[in-house]
């Protein structure tokens, strides 16, 4: 919840919004509190807080957390919501423990998490204390809300505040992929650095 937070601040916290581009579990650190701390801001942009959009010239960001629009107008204009994206990604780390992108899956890790929530079954993930099935759960679901594919569909940081913090049932989100299938994309490889029940509360 304090990355949520953080990145939710530098989005609307500050006098000019702030633009991460490289949000992954790589740039989060904790402090002597376990408390996280984003960090790395080599790839930041700056921009005006009544501008919707961001203007580029070259992508930003690494591999596997890269939201669509950073490599193609085609999918919408790059925003804020492009950070959400990456969010959604690490999010969906979190809950598998293990990276989003392998070339040996037969199917987009992702995507397995959202065909097995849509046919209501286990995460298949180690659970050791009880009562984490929910949480991964909805983590999973704010995640596959993060990385819908065109950033319209995304909900801001400070809604994903209120989604991880309530108690409230989560719907399902559409299902991501189908805008890949439909554009002949489903098996495409994002270019590193240069991508249900009641619901507890996530604690802080």
């Amino acid at each position: 919840l304090g990355i949520t937070k953080g990145i939710e601040y530098l989005h609307q916290g500050c006098d000019q919004r702030i633009l991460h581009f490289d949000i992954k579990p790589h740039n989060i650190l904790l402090d002597h509190n376990f408390k996280p701390k984003i960090s790395d801001f080599a790839l930041a942009k700056l921009y005006s807080r009544d501008q919707s959009i961001v203007s580029m010239t070259t992508v930003r960001g690494t591999i596997g957390y890269i939201a669509p629009e950073v490599f193609s107008k085609n999918f919408g204009n790059v925003s804020y919501k492009s950070d959400v994206y990456s969010f959604g990604m690490l999010l969906l780390e979190m809950v598998g423990g293990r990276k989003n992108t392998n070339e040996t899956d037969e199917i987009y890790f992702p995507e397995r998490i959202y065909n097995l929530l849509e046919e209501g079954e286990d995460l298949r993930i180690q659970i050791e204390v009880e009562g984490d099935a929910k949480i991964a759960k909805k983590l999973a679901i704010v995640g596959l809300w993060c990385i819908q594919w065109h950033p319209i569909g995304r909900p801001t940081m400070k809604v994903v505040v209120q989604m991880l913090e309530g108690v409230e049932v989560l719907n399902m989100p559409p299902n991501p992929f189908e805008s890949t299938s439909q554009l002949g994309m489903t098996n495409i490889k994002m270019p590193a650095r240069l991508v249900t029940p009641e619901l507890e509360a996530i604690a802080e």
